[in-house]
């Protein structure tokens, strides 16, 4: 087994903004997260330099929206405008719909769509799919009803006077890394590793410990902050190694990642101040039953991994049975982070402190 491995600097120099995006003016913007992580994104979003008018996760910037795009915790930023119209159909007058158009012109001109689609109640009704046939014609771009690239969500203005359109920035949504080169089944959603990373502390002194890793996801994401003394995952699958190797690489980390048990490293007691660990959830990978046995064994040997005041953030879907394995041990206690709403599940993620 590998000892954990220091990391090798890779900063990268960011892209100098076009005279076109710096001639902006401020215009309004909106997050989107995923349902628990609202307070993640907007503590990551009052950081953000000239950010102004904050109200949860609306705002208006004046600067470039590349800045935006960095930004970890939230799944995509929309620019917002709103129509004093009281229904959809107004946005086919001749002004509106010209004022729409160059809004759009203007969030293409800096994402590069190359599709667009439209998210709203009854999308599928005459007066939406006239509004797509006119915005194809304008915008000289391919309506593609499932997977075009610029997404337009329509709705009712917060004060029910007007409607709002919001127009994602990115072709991708923000969550769909540019690391990711390799996805695997039950993948952790980036967002929420970004948030487990960050309300677990970030410590230049960290020895980090990934078991597990599956597709290397909590590690990259916690590389990607910030300066730490050491970090080693590892995976008893050969396909999740090589996963994680080749998401390493796109991300430009060089981490040590080996195909080990999690529980049977060979590794001296105290190697680690940090363990992050998306344990099996029991559906797309493990078993509940499978669970019920590991649950308690990862606990004790994290425990004798963990230095004297090491700490281990979970995340989980198995919420019942984790919460009952914590109750029955005598090493740990816990301190609930978040609950999140992903695909359908809803995991918790707790940070764990030696008694």
């Amino acid at each position: 087994m590998p000892r954990p491995h220091s990391p090798r600097s890779s900063g990268r120099k960011p892209q100098r903004s076009s005279d076109y995006r710096s001639r902006q003016s401020a215009h309004e913007y909106e997050l989107e997260v995923l349902g628990g992580l609202e307070q993640v994104a907007a503590t990551e979003l009052e950081a953000v330099p000239l950010a102004r008018d904050i109200r949860g996760l609306r705002f208006w910037y004046p600067g470039d929206p590349e800045r935006l795009n960095r930004m970890r915790s939230a799944v995509a930023v929309y620019r917002v405008r709103t129509w004093d119209v009281p229904r959809p159909r107004g946005l086919l007058g001749h002004q509106q719909l010209g004022e729409l158009t160059e809004f759009l012109r203007e969030v293409i001109a800096v994402g590069g769509h190359r599709s667009f689609r439209i998210s709203a109640a009854g999308k599928e009704s005459a007066v939406m799919q006239r509004l797509a046939e006119e915005l194809q014609t304008a915008l000289e771009l391919p309506y593609e009803p499932e997977d075009g690239e610029l997404l337009l969500r329509l709705r009712p203005a917060p004060n029910e006077q007007g409607w709002e359109v919001l127009a994602r920035i990115t072709p991708r949504p923000l969550s769909a890394r540019v690391w990711r080169e390799c996805n695997m089944g039950g993948g952790l959603n980036a967002t929420i590793a970004y948030a487990a990373n960050k309300l677990a502390g970030q410590r230049d002194e960290d020895r980090i410990f990934n078991p597990m890793c599956g597709s290397g996801t909590l590690m990259i994401e916690r590389a990607l902050m910030g300066p730490y003394a050491a970090m080693v995952g590892v995976d008893i699958s050969a396909e999740a190694v090589a996963c994680t190797q080749t998401n390493l690489r796109a991300a430009g980390r060089q981490i040590e990642v080996a195909q080990i048990d999690a529980l049977h490293t060979g590794l001296p007691a105290r190697s680690f101040d940090l363990v992050l660990a998306d344990l099996p959830w029991g559906d797309a990978i493990g078993s509940h039953r499978g669970n019920a046995a590991l649950y308690p064994e990862f606990l004790k040997e994290m425990a004798r991994l963990t230095s004297k005041r090491g700490r281990v953030c979970v995340i989980t879907h198995e919420i019942k049975l984790f919460e009952r394995v914590l109750e029955g041990q005598q090493d740990w206690h816990a301190k609930e982070l978040f609950q999140v709403y992903s695909g359908g599940h809803h995991p918790k993620a707790y940070l764990l402190g030696k008694k």
